[in-house]
């Protein structure tokens, strides 16, 4: 049900997906007792840094993987879950920011009311597509379901920047129509695959026998579901094609596009969408819509009627009743290996900020976010801005030509820190305390609405596309922008009384990596106003191109368990982001005074402080079937090879943990790799 714009708009994010802890000590913040000393940093720089940490944190029942970033979230969580219980009984005026947020979470809390209701919140929808008899009926379906914020079926749809005119807002289409987290899981017949096609198809069959469908038409259904989607899964593009901007850049005039894919009568369908067609769409896979137009033409109707219903079925399941709830986790258990699920008040604090997320967000910031918190971020975003300029002035395979193009976009980034300016408030949607499905439904119709608006309007530069109790930051590459919410500005990525090293190795790093993101393999296909065009030499982009090769190599030859290896193509972008950033962290760090002396707190030097701060941000572990689906499907490295795949390139981590030839993680210095 959710708006799909922010998937496709951010190009670069610090993860795919509090305060101190109890082992933490205050003014420390390099706990001994989470390092295992007796192995040399240059061998094991995971098991050295952090090992007995993990040993000591296994991942609790209701995780897919534990970590840094799971032990913020959890207290964030925990955060808004207090927010939330203080707005329990409020006597705020109706339409205020307490009263909707309050009447939101009441709703979703109100599991009584959520079961005796059943299915009964989408009898009428799944009536009405078993109502169809025409093709033309299909079509005007799959814009009804969109529009009203029920389901997104077959292609994805948003208005976003032109990237090639990025102060015009356009329409834009993304292939689709799929419910596996990847293509690859359709096409592929190995054990792994077959198991969760299996479990797929179950889950499938379970949801349409919980609507009143006897039990072999409802196994018949998830077979017909399945190769229907298979159909489409083999005309979609592979996620590392999806990352060369140019291969998704796709401009039609509308009525070109129209006469080549006529099914879609996409005229008619943007009537229902509630907006006139426009000159010219956008479209990142037109073979996909080719091939979706032939099985419009060729597929009987009653095939699109049960794949529309369990378009219904799969949107709406996780707001229905707890059979609906508990088929829903079922099936995600054999994608992920969770062994339990979330406490509901878990779940419906997300929910409530993944729905009223700017709503919500004034109430954690004024409660948690702390203004000299957003101060020490602005001067340190300053300071590695400033060292990024530095490394590129020095850079020996850069030319000055296009190391003034490469400087002229650096400042031309705009940060944004903590919270947007101008809040999002919601207007013209209807909060229930008493009506959980029809908030959700009524939110997706006005995020739908809300987005299409845009169409033909100023692009609005005030928007954030995460809310403020994220625990992740982003790049944009058509905005030029970072973006880093409160919600990651805590400890162990930052802390108001930590040393630099601490603060440079974690956060700074962070800003590093989304400063990075901007000169990866695919941002930096942008320039400085955001617009994909070419700004770099030939022989400079080639120099460059090599470089990123030798990255892809490196982490192809990481195996994450038995015969599944990073993807090197798919994790390049975070790769480089990473690299990048600690390079510049690092640069940052030394221009401090901490920086310059080597003065050591608790036995550690700077250096070694600062890449002990890295690599506690990545500590953790996952389960082997979510690890398993992460290297399929997560542009993002498994966090022990982020770890250690940056530091190995760096000259400074030899010299910090005196990494000599013999050991186990060390590179030539002449196979050491350096980018920016």
């Amino acid at each position: 049900m959710k708006n799909n714009y922010l998937q496709l708009v951010l190009a670069g994010s610090l993860l795919f997906s509090g305060s101190l802890h109890a082992q933490e000590k205050p003014g420390k913040f390099i706990d001994r007792d989470n390092m295992n000393l007796s192995v040399k940093a240059g061998d094991d720089f995971v098991e050295y840094s952090n090992g007995p940490w993990v040993k000591r944190n296994p991942i609790p029942a209701k995780e897919t993987r534990w970590g840094a970033f799971n032990q913020l979230r959890d207290f964030n969580i925990n955060a808004i879950k207090t927010i939330l219980d203080e707005t329990k009984g409020t006597k705020a005026a109706a339409g205020s920011v307490e009263r909707r947020v309050a009447d939101f979470y009441a709703a979703a809390m109100d599991s009584l009311a959520i079961e005796k209701l059943g299915y009964t919140p989408i009898q009428a929808d799944l009536q009405h597509i078993a109502g169809l008899q025409f093709k033309s009926q299909v079509v005007t379906e799959i814009a009804r379901l969109r529009s009203s914020g029920i389901a997104s079926p077959l292609f994805g749809f948003y208005i976003g920047q032109d990237r090639k005119n990025v102060e015009k807002m356009v329409p834009q289409l993304g292939q689709g129509g799929t419910s596996l987290p990847d293509r690859d899981y359709y096409l592929k017949n190995d054990a792994r695959s077959v198991k969760i096609q299996e479990a797929f198809k179950k889950y499938v069959a379970t949801l349409f026998t919980l609507t009143g469908t006897p039990e072999a038409q409802a196994k018949a259904n998830a077979e017909t579901v399945f190769q229907l989607e298979k159909k489409l899964a083999e005309a979609q593009m592979a996620r590392v094609e999806m990352r060369d901007p140019y291969k998704t850049y796709n401009k039609f005039a509308f009525a070109d596009f129209n006469q080549k894919t006529p099914a879609f009568n996409w005229a008619l369908t943007f009537q229902d969408f509630g907006t006139s067609a426009p000159d010219s769409i956008l479209v990142g896979a037109p073979k996909f819509f080719e091939a979706a137009n032939k099985l419009l033409i060729e597929t009987p109707v009653d095939t699109w009627k049960t794949y529309l219903t369990w378009n219904v079925l799969r949107s709406s399941a996780g707001y229905l009743s707890s059979p609906f709830v508990k088929a829903s986790f079922a099936y995600s258990q054999v994608l992920s290996g969770q062994k339990v699920q979330a406490p509901r008040w878990q779940r419906m604090s997300a929910m409530t900020d993944g729905t009223l997320g700017e709503l919500l967000g004034q109430l954690y910031v004024a409660k948690y976010f702390k203004p000299e918190a957003k101060a020490r971020m602005i001067e340190l975003v300053a300071n590695l801005r400033k060292a990024f300029a530095v490394r590129i002035n020095k850079l020996d395979w850069m030319s000055a030509e296009t190391k003034e193009k490469a400087l002229a976009k650096l400042n031309a980034f705009t940060p944004k820190i903590g919270y947007p300016d101008k809040w999002k408030n919601y207007d013209g949607l209807e909060i229930a305390a008493n009506e959980y499905y029809g908030n959700i439904r009524r939110a997706g119709a006005w995020g739908f609405q809300e987005n299409l608006a845009q169409l033909g309007k100023p692009v609005d530069r005030s928007k954030w596309g995460m809310t403020p109790p994220t625990v992740n930051a982003y790049y944009s590459p058509v905005m030029n922008e970072i973006v880093f919410p409160a919600g990651i500005l805590q400890f162990p990525f930052f802390a108001a009384d930590a040393d630099d090293a601490i603060n440079y190795g974690g956060i700074g790093a962070v800003i590093g990596h989304e400063m990075s993101h901007g000169f990866d393999d695919s941002g930096s296909q942008y320039d400085k106003d955001g617009t994909l065009r070419n700004w770099w030499t030939k022989d400079d982009l080639a120099k460059f191109k090599a470089r990123t090769e030798l990255l892809g190599k490196q982490f192809d030859a990481y195996t994450v368990q038995d015969t599944i290896h990073v993807n090197g193509k798919l994790t390049m972008g975070e790769n480089i982001g990473d690299l990048g950033g600690l390079n510049m962290a690092y640069e940052a760090f030394k221009m401090t005074k901490q920086g310059k002396s080597t003065k050591k707190i608790d036995g550690f030097s700077p250096d070694q402080r600062f890449f002990l701060a890295w690599a506690q941000v990545w500590r953790g572990s996952s389960l082997p079937e979510t690890e398993a689906q992460q290297v399929l499907t997560d542009p993002h490295s498994p966090n022990q090879y982020r770890t250690i795949g940056a530091p190995v390139n760096m000259d400074a981590w030899y010299k910090a943990f005196d990494v000599r030839p013999s050991d186990k993680l060390y590179k030539k210095p002449e196979d050491r790799i350096k980018i920016w």
